[in-house]
Parts: structure tokens; sequence; C-alpha cells
């Protein structure tokens, strides 16, 4: 299965393991499954870095792949994708995540409850 990772589930798997959940660790355990990490994620990250929400000690494209997963471009189909994604969530970093998981017909792993209105997410 192909699963994009929502940021927050990237920075716990770095930092703070034991914020995930059973399932989300049982998923990262089963070696059918391919990890992607959005750029969105990254670009994310950044920002909210440059505004002082976030401290990161570390590089996120070398931590990602040093941490098995795949980099995923955001393209612009992704983007298009946008009009017709109901307004469940008002975060656009969550929304082009979500759009990017449909898009490229995705699961996605977030513990945020409000993803769960969008389709399957692994929680």
């Amino acid at each position: 299965m192909n699963i994009l990772i929502d940021t927050h589930i990237f920075l716990w798997l770095l930092k703070s393991p034991k914020l995930l959940t059973t399932q989300q660790v049982e998923t990262f355990k089963n070696p059918q499954n391919q990890f992607y990490l959005s750029s969105i994620s990254i670009a994310e990250i950044m920002i909210k870095v440059s505004i002082g929400k976030l401290v990161v000690d570390f590089d996120p494209i070398q931590a990602a792949t040093d941490s098995g997963l795949k980099l995923l471009p955001y393209q612009g189909i992704d983007a298009v994708s946008l009009v017709n994604l109901p307004f469940h969530h008002k975060d656009p970093f969550d929304r082009m995540l979500i759009a990017q998981a449909k898009t490229q017909n995705m699961q996605m792993m977030s513990s945020d409850t409000v993803f769960g209105l969008y389709g399957k997410v692994i929680d």
C-alpha cells in the first residue's frame, strides 16, 4: 500500500515516536507498505521554522530519505483537484495533502480526525 504521511506524523516519527498510535506503528512495520513525504510537508515545516512556530535541528529532506520515506513532489494535477475538495478542513497545507493523496490514489496517515471525513485514513 502507498501511504502519504501527514507532516506531524513525520515529525513524530523522527522526534517523538511514542506519540504514534499502535495502528500507525504496525503500519510502518509492514514491509508491503511504501511511505511518502510530500514536498508540501517540507514547505510547511520550513514556513513554520521561518516564523518561529517550530524549531527543527535537522535537514527534513535528508531525514526523510534516511528514514526510508520517498519524497513526493506536489504536481499541478494535485492542485487542480482542490477545487472539488469539500471544506471539512480549513488548513491549506492539510487540504493540499488530502488532495494529493486522493489524486495519487494513496492512503493518508494522520492523527487529525478531520482527515477521516475525506475517506480512509490510517489514524
